[in-house]
C-alpha cells in the first residue's frame, strides 16, 4: 500500500487539486499521528478519488445513489488491494446526516456535486456539517466562463451567449447542469454559512485545454514544460475563470 504523503491522489500525477489534497492529508496526519485520515467522499461513484486516497492509507467512506456505482467502487477497491479502507454507503447528499455522522471526516469530498444538486446551499452545509472541526471541504466545480469562451471559439455563438446571460450559467432547461460556477459565486457559496473559510481557490485545466494539440505532440520536454505552466496559471487570480474546473479547499471552523 502507498502511504507517502507525495503519492498521487487520483492516478494523475501533479495536478493542483491531487496536491492540495496530498498536503491535506500531511497535515491531517500531523494533527492526529497515527490515525488514518477520515474521508468522506459524497457524490464519489466508482472511486476515481477514493481508491488512490485509500492507497494513501487513510478511510475513506463514498456516499453515492447509485447501486451500480458503488459495487464498480467495490471492484475497484478489491483490484487496488485497499478493499478494507474503504466503505461505500447508498445515500446522497440532500439526506447525508442519515447515512455518515456529524463532525466525522478529516476531510469532505464534492467534486462534481454542486453543478448537479437542486440545493448547492444545502449541499453545502450538508459537507460542512460532515465535517470535523479544524477539517475540509474540498469542492470542484465546472467552471462558467472557460464553457463561454470554449463555445463561442467553436463558432457554438447562441450557446455561448446562452452562459453567459443565464443567471446559473445553463443552455436552458435541458441543460444536465443545473449551474455552472464562476470564482466569486464559489466563495461566496463555500462562505455563506459562516461554517466554512475558503483557504484554498485555483483553476483545475485553467491553460491546458487551451494549448493546441500541435504543441502538446512535441515530446516528453514540452509535456513537463505544460504541467509547469499549468502549475503556475493554477493560483493566478486573472486566469481562474478560465479555468475548465474550479477548485476551493475550505476550513470548517
Amino acid at each position: 500500500m502507498v502511504s507517502g504523503p507525495t503519492a498521487d491522489v487520483a492516478g494523475v500525477d501533479g495536478g493542483p487539486v491531487h496536491r492540495a489534497l496530498a498536503a491535506e492529508i500531511t497535515g491531517v496526519r500531523d494533527r492526529r499521528p497515527g490515525s488514518p485520515p477520515r474521508v468522506l467522499d459524497v457524490g464519489g461513484g466508482s472511486g476515481a478519488w477514493a481508491v488512490p486516497l485509500a492507497r494513501l492509507g487513510c478511510a475513506v467512506t463514498v456516499v453515492d445513489n447509485s447501486p451500480n456505482a458503488l459495487a464498480a467502487l467495490h471492484r475497484r477497491a478489491h483490484d487496488a488491494g485497499v478493499h478494507e479502507l474503504v466503505t461505500p454507503v447508498q445515500g446522497d447528499v440532500d439526506a447525508l446526516a442519515e447515512v455518515v455522522p456529524p463532525g466525522g471526516a478529516d476531510l469532505v469530498l464534492g467534486h462534481g456535486l454542486l453543478e448537479v444538486v437542486d440545493d448547492a446551499a444545502a449541499a453545502v452545509s450538508a459537507l460542512a456539517t460532515a465535517t470535523a472541526a479544524g477539517g475540509a471541504v474540498s469542492v470542484l466545480v465546472t467552471a462558467r466562463y472557460a464553457a463561454v469562451l470554449a463555445r463561442a471559439l467553436g463558432g457554438r455563438l447562441a450557446e455561448a451567449r446562452s452562459l453567459l446571460v443565464d443567471p446559473d450559467g445553463r443552455l436552458g432547461p435541458g441543460d444536465a447542469l443545473r449551474r455552472r460556477l464562476d470564482a466569486g459565486t464559489l466563495r461566496g457559496l463555500l462562505e455563506s454559512s459562516g461554517a466554512l473559510r475558503v483557504e484554498v481557490l485555483q483553476g483545475d485545466g485553467v491553460l491546458d485545454g487551451w494549448i493546441p494539440g500541435s504543441v502538446r505532440d512535441g515530446g516528453p520536454g514540452v509535456a513537463r514544460e505544460i504541467a509547469e505552466l499549468e502549475h503556475l496559471a493554477a493560483a493566478a487570480p486573472p486566469l481562474l475563470d478560465v479555468a475548465a474546473r474550479l477548485h476551493a479547499l475550505a476550513r470548517r471552523a
